[in-house]
């Protein structure tokens, strides 16, 4: 049954996304039940996130046993383990991004923290990434930065879906805006 409350704020424009994703959310069913009943649209995640998910249980053990004797560690690993976690979640959503065609039902993966001011590593990043998580959608978040507006603008003209975080005035908000907008042209263009 549809949370009716969740239902009145949809009617106004707004939408309720988690800022949290875990195995645990994902197996228990609490995910598919908040998506069922309290109508929540989208799911974000950042590295802070899954690494508390991961120092806090024993959910993620087996993967990382695995993904460490197939001879990952480091980034690699963390990011495959996110990604398995992550294209489950947009696999959930699918059915809702499908019925708004693509307004709804998006799921989000921040690049590395570590690339917040290297241009081309995020452009990498990003293109690896969405190339591997293969879900149409599945939103490849950048920083805001001065070298994330690059990325942000080359990543709009390669066709990944992005979001922007860390902005923390209008100023940097209206340079990722303008690098969204500059990135749609030249793929319009192109």
């Amino acid at each position: 049954m549809k949370n009716l409350r969740t239902l009145a704020l949809h009617d106004v424009g707004q939408r309720l996304w988690l800022d949290n994703i875990t195995r645990q959310l994902l197996q228990s069913g609490t995910l598919a039940r908040y998506i069922r009943e309290l109508s929540v649209t989208g799911l974000t995640s950042n590295p802070t996130i899954f690494e508390h998910a991961i120092a806090t249980g024993t959910l993620y053990d087996e993967g990382i046993c695995v993904l460490t004797a197939a001879g990952l560690s480091g980034e690699p690993l963390f990011f495959e383990l996110a990604l398995e976690d992550l294209t489950q979640a947009a696999g959930l959503f699918r059915p809702i991004f499908n019925d708004s065609q693509g307004t709804d039902g998006w799921v989000s993966l921040e690049v590395s923290p570590l690339l917040a001011h290297d241009a081309n590593g995020t452009i990498g990043a990003a293109a690896r990434l969405h190339a591997q998580a293969a879900c149409a959608n599945l939103l490849i978040k950048i920083p805001g930065t001065p070298e994330g507006i690059v990325a942000i603008e080359q990543s709009i003209f390669a066709g990944i879906p992005v979001n922007v975080t860390l902005l923390f005035s209008c100023d940097h908000y209206l340079a990722a805006a303008h690098a969204y907008m500059r990135g749609l042209e030249r793929r319009a263009s192109a």
